[in-house]
């Protein structure tokens, strides 16, 4: 019987569903003592360390679960379930942690993106059981702004590096905690939580020694999900944002059965976009969480949902705040929520009055489940114009000359699945969501969108200059060369199709391959 601390972080569904698939039972904590009965103990954290810290001290659960470690009983702890362990976090000043070893959290600093997202891999440090089976070349799925600064270095498990080389996993004796999440590190990080459950063997070393880790670029597969005709969900497609093909919606597969497609193949990211929104469900009814439930048991790789994501009235009345839709997301499944066309109306509302309100999707969201949990989906167009002067908003000089030759263009931020344009760039609207808490931007381009001809890479360099998080480059991918160029003129961490892998044109592997091949770090299939 596995014990699991679930104290409304994120995405507790994916833990639940690896130990549950690894053959174990589990049950939740649900008053204090339950901790200090455990058998063993996981304690997966996401999110803000300050609110993770006082809802363990409201629920009275800081005090047992000292005990329970100090006594020197099985618990491992997953991202801030590591962090958590320390006695300080700079995200919290004045904010204690549990105290267990001495050391603090510390935020990274450099010239890399931060929040540090995807698969990075492991210098091991000492052996574990944890590691039977692990080779040593494997990379793992982190996702965190903040990074332990253990004061005793024998407890430091495995490194890894990113601008500095901070303590990925810490052991002492029963109590091992992970900076990676392995429910969403695919088979191995399923092997490494397998082992804990076992706790048998002999303690192992990987064969493979690194020096050093690098960050894999990574290969997103995004899956738009709809409503058709017959009221069927169906991943499906557009050219330019339409969906229909001879009056019908292009119907390109089931989701739950795409997606886990996409992670035996070797994806990194999952991205559902429910581009049939809310319309009149009651939030316990909606379709997408089913599939975000179903998708979870077999997927076991980030999952990152977009659509619907702010306040709501349903049929019955009853209104809904964006963090509770967020909320019900997280607990379905997902561990990223995609913020499109709110996000332009939050922002023109702060272009108004040139401050926050502290009330948006995008500040309560990050606020109470980490910036690493908001993902702004922009949908821009180009608006081509004589001279910079003529607009007000960040012009670019294009190789890609207008309609009557103009040699200058910015890009229109658009609402309502591209249809309406509004009176935002994309630079500005990418910089102010930053500004407001968002931890990643998926950049998409209604001009390449299902052309098959490349993605912008003048729209995403200017983006990507503007912007310290990471940036998702979307829109126009038909060939592996497409992949390759886009990393190497841009810097972004991640790429994004639909269509190609959808239709078989151009397999996930293929790409891997072809990147790697030209020096691209990347993930393993």
């Amino acid at each position: 019987m596995i014990t699991l601390l679930d104290y409304g972080a994120g995405n507790v569904r994916s833990v639940i569903n690896a130990l549950e698939g690894l053959g174990a039972s589990v049950q939740l904590v649900q008053r204090p003592e339950d901790i200090l009965s455990a058998e063993r103990l996981v304690f997966p954290g996401v999110g803000n360390f300050k609110s993770m810290m006082n809802i363990l001290d409201g629920k009275g659960l800081i005090g047992p679960l000292q005990e329970y470690i100090q006594q020197g009983r099985p618990f491992f702890g997953i991202c801030l379930g590591l962090q958590a362990l320390f006695e300080e976090s700079e995200e919290a000043p004045g904010v204690k942690g549990l105290g267990i070893f001495k050391g603090k959290v510390k935020r990274f600093t450099g010239d890399l993106a931060v929040p540090h997202i995807g698969w990075n891999g492991l210098i091991f440090k000492k052996p574990s059981i944890i590691f039977n089976g692990i080779e040593g070349d494997e990379k793992f799925y982190f996702v965190h702004s903040y990074y332990v600064a253990p004061e005793d270095d024998s407890i430091t498990l495995t490194q890894t590096d990113y601008g500095t080389r901070f303590t990925s996993s810490v052991q002492h004796g029963n109590c091992i905690a992970t900076q990676f999440h392995p429910e969403k590190s695919g088979q191995k990080g399923l092997m490494i939580l397998e082992n804990f459950l076992k706790a048998s063997g002999d303690e192992a070393l990987p064969e493979i020694s690194k020096d050093s880790t690098r960050l894999a670029k990574r290969i997103i597969a995004c899956l738009d999900v709809r409503s058709n005709d017959q009221g069927d969900l169906v991943v499906t497609k557009g050219d330019q944002y339409d969906v229909r093909e001879k009056g019908e919606v292009r119907n390109l597969g089931k989701p739950v059965e795409l997606a886990a497609r996409y992670y035996q193949e070797g994806a990194d990211e999952i991205t559902f976009l429910n581009i049939t929104a809310f319309r009149d469900f009651p939030l316990k009814d909606m379709p997408m969480l089913e599939v975000l439930k179903r998708t979870s048991k077999e997927v076991f790789v980030p999952l990152t949902i977009g659509g619907g994501i702010r306040d709501y009235t349903d049929r019955d009345g009853q209104t809904y705040s964006a963090l509770q839709v967020a909320a019900e997301y997280f607990r379905s499944g997902a561990d990223k929520v995609s913020i499109g066309s709110d996000a332009v109306l939050i922002v023109e509302e702060y272009l108004k009055t040139g401050k926050p309100t502290g009330e948006s999707a995008i500040e309560l969201i990050s606020m109470v489940y980490g910036n690493q949990a908001v993902v702004i989906s922009i949908d821009p167009r180009r608006v081509y114009c004589n001279s910079p002067d003529e607009v007000k908003h960040h012009v670019i000089e294009t190789e890609i000359p207008g309609p009557n030759g103009e040699r200058y263009c910015w890009y229109q931020c658009t609402i309502k699945g591209g249809r309406e344009g509004r009176d935002v760039d994309a630079i500005t609207l990418a910089k102010v969501c930053e500004e407001l808490g968002a931890g990643e931007i998926l950049l998409n381009c209604i001009d390449r969108d299902g052309t098959n001809k490349g993605f912008d890479i003048e729209l995403i360099r200017s983006v990507k200059e503007a912007v310290t998080i990471p940036v998702i480059a979307s829109s126009g991918a038909g060939n592996p060369d497409h992949f390759l160029e886009v990393f190497e003129k841009t810097g972004v961490e991640a790429a994004l199709a639909a269509g190609i892998f959808h239709r078989r044109e151009v397999s996930i592997k293929e790409v891997k391959d072809h990147l790697k091949a030209h020096g691209i770090e990347v993930r393993p299939v």
